[in-house]
């Protein structure tokens, strides 16, 4: 059970709330949302990881490529996750602050890196005829 602050403020992580002031709850709630989204998308790409090195493990005759294919996107997913909870206090802090919202770094890596990933399918479908 959490334990009360001498102010009454429980919220964890208390370091970030004890900074700047209360934001409009809306934002809160669409930073949250965001965040929440992010963690679908982890969810996804682990799912994917997981369907392919089945398949790989189905098929009889398992494949290097698919297995690399199938740990590129375990990886990303868990790259996804790892950054969408620093990403959710940054957008947290700087509402806080009033300051402007930082830029998405994670967002241009997962775009190019799941185009690759979607390239080096195509390719394994191509070169093994799976």
């Amino acid at each position: 059970m959490a334990t009360e602050r001498e102010d009454g403020d429980s919220r964890w992580p208390q370091r970030l709330y004890r900074d700047g002031s209360e934001p409009d709850p809306r934002f809160t709630l669409a930073n949250e949302r965001t965040f929440l989204a992010w963690i679908r998308t982890a969810l996804a790409l682990m799912a994917g990881g997981v369907g392919v090195e089945a398949l790989n493990a189905a098929t009889g005759h398992p494949s290097p490529l698919r297995t690399a294919l199938a740990v590129l996107l375990l990886l990303s997913g868990v790259l996804c996750s790892a950054s969408a909870f620093s990403r959710w206090m940054v957008t947290e802090r700087a509402l806080r602050r009033g300051r402007p919202l930082p830029a998405p770094r994670l967002a241009p890596v997962l775009g190019y890196g799941l185009g690759a990933i979607g390239i080096a399918a195509c390719v394994l479908l191509f070169v093994t005829g799976l």
